[in-house]
């Protein structure tokens, strides 16, 4: 919740939140996993990201002639890393794109209220992880954990 209220607020988050999500999150997905596959599916996920990241600065480098700083935010990429642990590979990605379609959505409903232009990517992510993990924990949500 922290990050989601000082990046729609501030447009900025304290950096040593996002290591807490990525002890809290990994912490849940390992107790549910073995060791190893929690490793593997740890850097497979960190890959997916290293490849989002590089297509996006490839983007911005030479489509938008800017650079990746300006369009994209530091607490950004550094809440795609802390999310690297906390599922197996196909449900990250399902919930990875799903957090970025309710980002979007979020953001063009909202905007009119904004007082800044930019998105607060990491905050509308966190309102969406957040979500995830109330409903897995209601049993709406069978298993988040589950890799088929």
């Amino acid at each position: 919740m922290l990050i989601a209220y000082q990046d729609i607020k501030d447009r900025s988050v304290y950096w040593f939140l996002f290591p807490i999500v990525a002890s809290t999150a990994g912490y849940l997905y390992f107790t549910e996993t073995f060791f190893e596959l929690f490793w593997r599916m740890t850097v497979v996920n960190l890959g997916i990201i290293v490849l989002i990241l590089v297509v996006l600065q490839t983007y911005t480098k030479f489509k938008l002639k800017t650079s990746l700083q300006e369009v994209f935010g530091l607490g950004d990429a550094l809440l795609f890393m802390s999310l690297c642990v906390a599922f197996p590979i196909a449900p990250f990605i399902i919930f990875f794109v799903f957090s970025l379609l309710f980002s979007l959505v979020l953001h063009f409903v909202l905007q009119h209220k904004m007082k800044q232009l930019s998105v607060p990517l990491a905050g509308y992510m966190s309102l969406f992880f957040i979500a995830i993990y109330l409903l897995d924990w209601t049993g709406l949500l069978l298993n988040i954990y589950n890799t088929y």
